[in-house]
């Protein structure tokens, strides 16, 4: 007789639903606001923001699947089911992972088999689910993609609530779940599969809590916005990017006209901040070669921020921004090619000039962890001064890996008071260069060490090339556009708040 699929799931197995259970808030609004904003645009985003009262009202007179049929309809009508896919895994698992039911995750983790059951279309739960759930199985309501790769909007089957119990109920044909994980309230049928029902709010059983495994953690994410787009925060969001475009030209036109020197009392003016620890080193003197200041690397203004601390016009390495970001940099930027003997070149021809900024992840990371640090600037010098480079943002990130990186300071100054933080750290002793026989490799992974610890963050060995796998599904390398495509792709971006 053939298998049916969970075949192999026998007296250790759990069927979870995920929003309200495994998720804390049982509403999935924000998380359409979220794909519809990053897949579509402003214009999509505020009509599904507009149409939030209808849905809610839909709810209350026991219409939910009808709202939610309207969620995804507006939220995904026409877009390319790869680009759904791409903000499932670089957008959604950061939001997903905010809002996890840790006690719940422990009950859920502590059965053998493990299926998460979610009315939300499957494209957009299942690479968080099971990479960082651990589910062996996703049950979800199927989007209707076209022979285009568009989706229409449609959802196969009538009932989704229906169609979902019978896909369940298959996977345990010979024998049921050993738990249910669910909301009493909850339309989902599938609670009737078992019966032993659990409920939030979820009490750790110590004789379930065996398991010591974690969620694994989200390092690596991508889009623009901070905060979960519940309803009160979209419409916060909206009524602000008005006024924080205008603030962030003003910001940005301050910024190229004013010395170095008065930037940091000029930005107090515009609600910025810069939080400096540490004591600096003076400018390099003649006839010495200049200091390479190694930063953490948070955001494209790392090297701007520690000009404006420093006073003067430190020049940066830079290896893949955009060509608008060095248009509009207050500070001279060394573009490296990759090429590591070229790069060393380059490197030591500026340092025999003065002062230099390099930033040896090679990208950006949002999360408290530090990517692995290339050794190249630890052959160059022996003058290696570590800055701890943080900063804090109410609305928007700073930086994308999938969007355009032109954008990045716009984003930055957008934001109604963004704050960095700067720590210089001493200069290296001797003996922890490559001057006293250390290997480059044991110097940068010591700089690495003592900056995660200053910062609190965590180090680990990944790469540039590991993040842009995850977050754009290529290597990184960047492929410039003409200017014209990239000043409409800018258009595009805030063409609403033009007409």
């Amino acid at each position: 007789m053939e298998k049916t699929l969970m075949e192999s799931l026998p007296s250790s197995s759990v069927v979870s639903e995920l929003e309200g259970s495994l998720l804390k808030d049982p509403d999935p609004f924000a998380y359409f606001m979220l794909v519809a904003f990053e897949a579509s645009g402003l214009v999509r985003f505020a009509l599904l923001l507009l149409l939030w009262p209808l849905i809610r009202l839909m709810d209350m007179m026991g219409m939910g699947e009808a709202g939610l049929k309207l969620m995804i309809f507006v939220a995904v009508a026409g877009v390319r089911e790869s680009e759904i896919e791409s903000v499932a895994r670089a957008v959604l698992p950061k939001f997903y992972m905010d809002d996890v039911d840790m006690e719940a995750w422990k009950v859920f983790s502590s059965y053998d088999k493990r299926v998460v059951v979610t009315k939300t279309p499957r494209i957009m739960v299942e690479r968080f689910v099971k990479e960082h759930l651990r589910a062996d199985e996703v049950v979800g309501s199927e989007l209707v993609i076209n022979r285009f790769g568009f989706a229409t909007g449609l959802v196969k089957g009538q009932n989704i609530g229906s169609n979902i119990f019978e896909r369940v109920a298959k996977m345990f044909v010979d024998e049921p779940p050993s738990a249910v994980l669910g909301r009493p309230s909850s339309a989902s049928s599938v609670l009737s599969l078992c019966k032993e029902q659990m409920h939030p709010p979820f009490l750790t059983n110590q004789k379930l809590d065996h398991s010591a495994l974690r969620p694994l953690p989200v390092i690596f994410h991508d889009g623009r916005l901070v905060k979960r787009p519940a309803p009160s925060t979209a419409l916060l969001i909206l009524l602000w990017m008005p006024l924080g475009i205008l603030l962030a030209v003003i910001r940005i036109f301050v910024g190229l006209i004013l010395p170095m020197w008065a930037i940091p009392y000029a930005s107090r003016l515009f609600g910025g901040k810069v939080l400096v620890k540490g004591k600096p080193p003076p400018p390099a003197s003649a006839g010495t070669s200049g200091v390479l200041f190694v930063c953490t690397h948070r955001t494209l203004m790392d090297p701007v921020v520690l000009s404006t601390v420093l006073g003067r016009r430190i020049p940066a390495v830079t290896y893949s921004i955009s060509r608008l970001s060095e248009i509009l940099s207050p500070i001279p930027t060394v573009r490296l090619t990759r090429i590591r003997h070229v790069d060393a070149e380059k490197i030591k021809r500026e340092l025999s000039k003065g002062d230099l900024v390099v930033c040896p992840e090679g990208t950006t990371c949002r999360e408290p962890f530090l990517l692995r640090f290339s050794a190249l600037f630890a052959e160059l010098t022996d003058r290696i001064v570590p800055v701890a480079m943080n900063y804090r943002v109410g609305f928007f990130h700073a930086t994308t890996a999938r969007g355009w990186k032109g954008l990045d300071p716009i984003f930055f100054f957008m934001n109604p008071r963004p704050v960095y933080e700067v720590t210089f750290l001493n200069q290296l002793p001797a003996e922890a260069t490559c001057s006293s026989g250390k290997s480059p490799h044991d110097v940068a992974n010591y700089v690495q060490r003592i900056l995660a610890a200053t910062l609190g963050f965590e180090c680990t060995n990944f790469t540039r090339k590991d993040k842009y796998r995850v977050l754009a599904g290529n290597d990184g390398t960047v492929s410039y556009t003409s200017f014209v495509d990239q000043a409409k792709k800018v258009v595009s971006t805030f063409k609403p708040f033009f007409h």
